[in-house]
């Protein structure tokens, strides 16, 4: 599969600040989770964007009804381990934006979910449970012709999420009863 690269009219002051209607719509939303696991570890030594990556199995409902790109959402890390590093403000419903598809920059050969939660964790939470909320979609997934291009593009994409998620029929999700389980 040829991923094309960027549009030149695709430029970060061009894109639009908010994606989405008023309120998510069919496919939306699509309800993931699954325990995290290890990565390439690109996103936080090269991008400055920290993924948490799912199991090929877990991304299933979103395979079967979208396409590769970059969507927005919300999602969960829960522990019922006494062990956990992690603080009670780790642990609640974030904003996240999540990138499927072959990472064509990288030339993956598989597909990949990548969730970017909206937060700085103090430590790593692998092999504990996620759960995401996904809500819309922002853009296709581009090969971009350097790092520095598409790490622009993931802050921006970073800023779409938070502003499409700032309307009241997205913030409504926090309390979805998929993170209530």
């Amino acid at each position: 599969m040829s991923v094309p690269p960027p549009p030149p009219s695709l430029q970060t002051e061009s894109r639009p600040k908010i994606v989405g209607s008023e309120i998510p719509e069919h496919p939306f939303p699509i309800l993931l989770q699954g325990n995290v696991q290890h990565g390439f570890g690109r996103g936080g030594k090269a991008l400055g964007c920290p993924t948490a990556n799912l199991p090929d199995d877990s991304i299933i409902p979103m395979t079967s009804v979208t396409q590769t790109g970059v969507y927005y959402g919300y999602a969960q890390i829960t522990s019922n381990r006494a062990d956990t590093s992690l603080r009670p403000q780790d642990m609640m419903v974030l904003p996240m934006v999540m990138s499927l598809g072959l990472n064509p920059f990288y030339k993956n050969e598989r597909l990949t979910a990548e969730i970017h939660i909206l937060h700085e964790f103090k430590s790593d939470f692998y092999g504990l449970e996620m759960r995401a909320v996904v809500l819309g979609y922002i853009r296709p997934e581009f090969d971009y012709p350097t790092l520095e291009a598409l790490i622009d593009d993931i802050e921006m994409d970073k800023r779409v999420a938070v502003n499409s998620l700032d309307r009241p029929g997205y913030q409504a999700f926090i309390n979805h009863e998929h993170f209530k389980r």
